[in-house]
């Protein structure tokens, strides 16, 4: 896995958590459930660059 793929993985998740504050924070379910979606998708991406790692 390249460096690139591992930070934008980590801002993803760091903002989909960031999203998910702010829909608590003001009680926004939509934002909240967009910011657990982002995190939710980061986390399957650095799952799929960890598969590919244990491959080389």
């Amino acid at each position: 896995m390249g460096i690139d793929d591992k930070i934008r993985n980590a801002a993803e998740e760091a903002g989909g958590k960031a999203k998910e504050g702010a829909g608590k924070a003001t009680d926004n379910e939509r934002l909240e459930r967009e910011g657990k979606a982002d995190q939710t998708s980061a986390n399957i991406k650095q799952a799929g660059e960890n598969v590919k790692d244990a491959f080389k």
